[in-house]
């Protein structure tokens, strides 16, 4: 019997961004018309406008945060402190998109500029509409997705998916 191989272990999404969890819903992250799967390499200038985020799964009575990071940012020695926040939306309610939901830190495009960077969408159920709960980080530097998710008594994730990118040559980037 093959075994399949789950992208965001292999990715090292799970370990370095977020625990183990069981996927309880969908989620389906658009830039311009091209879904994002799992891996996949996204050229920076398909990045410039805030991507589709929707929720397929839970009702109208569940209610979501989303987190985007990168923790392939240069930085401190210590891994947990490494990642770059780039996003921040909650009360998304169930079977819609983020833009149902409060956007608490606005979209940063991504630019990465040494090296291959992961691009990691979280999503995490919330235990009630709690927009007044959510308190965004002193600053996108020095991110951490457990300890967010943890100060502001979110669950699992329910949902994970990346991309990678790296930076464009100038002839690249005509293309």
């Amino acid at each position: 019997m093959p075994r399949i191989l789950d992208p965001l272990l292999v990715g090292k999404v799970i370990g370095d961004v977020i625990d183990p969890f069981s996927p309880t819903v969908k989620m389906a992250v658009t830039y311009c018309d091209k879904r994002v799967c799992n891996g996949q390499e996204l050229s920076p200038s398909l990045l410039t406008t805030k991507p589709r985020v929707e929720v397929q799964g839970g009702d109208m009575r569940s209610f979501f945060t989303l987190v985007m990071t990168d923790p392939d940012v240069p930085g401190p020695s210590d891994p947990y402190l490494r990642e770059h926040l780039h996003w921040i939306v909650s009360d998304i309610p169930g079977t819609t998109d983020a833009m149902f939901g409060k956007e608490v830190i606005s979209y940063e495009i991504p630019r990465p500029y040494i090296g291959i960077h992961r691009y990691v969408f979280v999503l995490f159920k919330q235990k009630s509409r709690q927009s007044t709960v959510v308190t965004p980080p002193s600053s996108r530097d020095h991110f951490n997705v457990r300890k967010f998710a943890e100060e502001n008594e979110l669950d699992l994730a329910v949902a994970a998916v990346f991309f990678n990118a790296q930076r464009e040559s100038a002839a690249r980037s005509r293309r």
